[in-house]
């Protein structure tokens, strides 16, 4: 049978899917139909094939710039019958063989950009090398009927506590992940949406791209992020979503604050026209959503998921959004707290659980951790919440954001968000490191606003008026800047390490 996906863009036809900008300084663009998409992945299928009739299965790892092919690809080998396994644009050459080696991938298609690097990993390895260059045949073979079950996507976890996770999803978690915020989010053909994330994670591939082509709307796409060209492509007026990390937000918010009012005016009315804007990934700080705010009248949605289970928790479309909250269950998803005793009583905290038809499948060729990562069917997040007036509230990872200082367990987010508010920081992670004494002692880097110095007796003596002693960090360091992975979150095992060693 044919994928839902497929099975759709054959329905949209002459409708535009994707636009990127062309020329020689992306000053044109260039669009491209769901019929353009189809055909191409469909030549691209038919390459991939060469002279087996199904892939069954096969890992093809691709590194594309973001743009048509980026996603023709992607289609060819889903229509192929292949599990799709997108590369980092932005890794070193030891992270992108180890996504390759660890996902067993038998064939790489690779953008020209990324030809020395990845053909020899292939020649090494003796793996099929394509290159997007290569001329597509003409003739189409008959494409294989794909089970709505089978494994589609490899996607890597972020790495922030060990060696990155091959996170397996079927074309069916696929479904469900996409028409829970197509549901939730009102998603509709007359959409415009801005893609600007990376396209080796849930966030640009899930949230954005696919749901964008599930409902036949248009996916304008630029090649890397540039504060400038995003506002410059906003003021047109045309866009209607729009989904960013809190970093891209604060660049967003930096460039606005540099220009003369006359143009703020225009950048905020092209904001205005959106019908939604969203936040993810990382936590927002209250401070970049009210700033937000100001600038383009909308107070950003935020939601939460991760690679494993897409999207779980949202603030809702209409009504009232909630600062320093996630929301409610999105639509097919079930969520509860448990602590050590098991369901954590009213208005208490505990670890997020999830079941839904988006959960993923299984951790690639990892069984051990997929068995612990689930307790009675239900996804352990490893993420510590509470629930206050029907809402829930993210208070951090449970290994690194959870704090146990002296008998106390303090959440990391709650102090960071605290700590923002002093007028000389303008960035913090807040970490505990092992302590004989203490258990963890609480300790915070910060990246300082410029031309500006702090002593940790000036700045205990500001915390104690707002934070619980306890809560205070001991230990600060200012850094130049908060290590990150590729979508903007703090790497913390690295920040515990700057401590160790200073």
């Amino acid at each position: 049978m044919n994928l839902p996906l497929i099975t759709r863009a054959i329905e949209y036809d002459e409708k535009i899917a994707i636009i990127v900008p062309s020329g020689a300084n992306a000053t044109t663009v260039e669009a491209f139909t769901y019929k353009d998409l189809l055909h191409t992945s469909s030549q691209i299928a038919t390459c991939l094939l060469q002279d087996a009739e199904d892939l069954q299965e096969q890992r093809v790892a691709y590194i594309i710039p973001p743009g048509f092919e980026y996603v023709a690809t992607q289609w060819g080998i889903w229509r192929a019958g292949g599990i799709a396994v997108p590369l980092c644009i932005s890794h070193p050459r030891p992270e992108l063989e180890y996504v390759i080696i660890n996902s067993g991938a038998s064939i790489i298609v690779a953008h020209p950009n990324y030809e020395d690097i990845l053909r020899r990993i292939a020649t090494e390895h003796n793996l099929r090398f394509i290159l997007t260059s290569e001329t597509l045949p003409n003739h189409i073979v008959p494409l294989p009927n794909i089970d709505i079950n089978r494994r589609a996507l490899i996607l890597y976890t972020s790495g922030t506590t060990g060696k990155p996770k091959g996170v397996v999803t079927t074309h069916q978690n696929i479904q469900a992940q996409v028409t829970s915020l197509i549901t939730a989010w009102e998603w509709n053909k007359s959409d415009r949406i801005l893609h600007i994330l990376p396209l080796h994670h849930i966030h640009g591939i899930i949230n954005v791209l696919t749901c964008a082509l599930w409902a036949g709307a248009e996916c304008h796409m630029l090649s890397f992020f540039d504060a400038q060209t995003v506002w410059n492509r906003i003021c047109e007026g045309d866009l209607t979503l729009f989904m960013a990390v809190p970093t891209i937000y604060v660049k967003l918010i930096a460039a606005w604050e540099n220009e003369s009012s006359e143009r703020q005016k225009i950048m905020s009315a092209g904001c205005a026209k959106m019908r939604l804007m969203v936040s993810g990934s990382a936590a927002l700080p209250v401070q970049v959503l009210e700033k937000w705010q100001t600038i383009s009248s909308h107070f950003l949605l935020e939601r939460y998921g991760m690679t494993e289970i897409g999207m779980a928790l949202s603030n809702p479309l209409h009504g009232q959004r909630y600062s320093g909250y996630v929301g409610q269950p999105l639509p097919r998803v079930e969520v509860r707290l448990v602590d050590e005793t098991g369901l954590s009583p009213l208005g208490a905290p505990g670890e997020i659980q999830v079941k839904s038809p988006g959960v993923f499948l299984e951790y690639w060729q990892n069984p051990q951790a997929t068995a612990k990562a689930f307790q009675d069917g239900w996804f352990c997040t490893g993420d510590f919440a509470v629930v206050e007036n029907g809402n829930y509230r993210i208070l951090g990872r449970m290994s690194v954001d959870i704090i146990k200082t002296g008998g106390y367990k303090v959440s990391a987010l709650e102090i960071e968000e605290v700590l923002r508010s002093h007028p000389d920081i303008q960035e913090c992670a807040v970490v505990g490191v092992a302590d004989l004494e203490w258990g963890e002692r609480v300790c915070a880097a910060l990246v300082l606003q410029p031309q500006r110095q702090l002593t940790l007796e000036s700045f205990r003596s500001w915390a104690k008026e707002l934070l619980a002693v306890y809560k205070i960090p001991s230990r600060i360091l200012t850094v130049e800047e908060l290590p990150r992975n590729a979508m903007g979150k703090v790497i913390k095992p690295t920040v515990v390490e700057l401590f160790q060693s200073s």
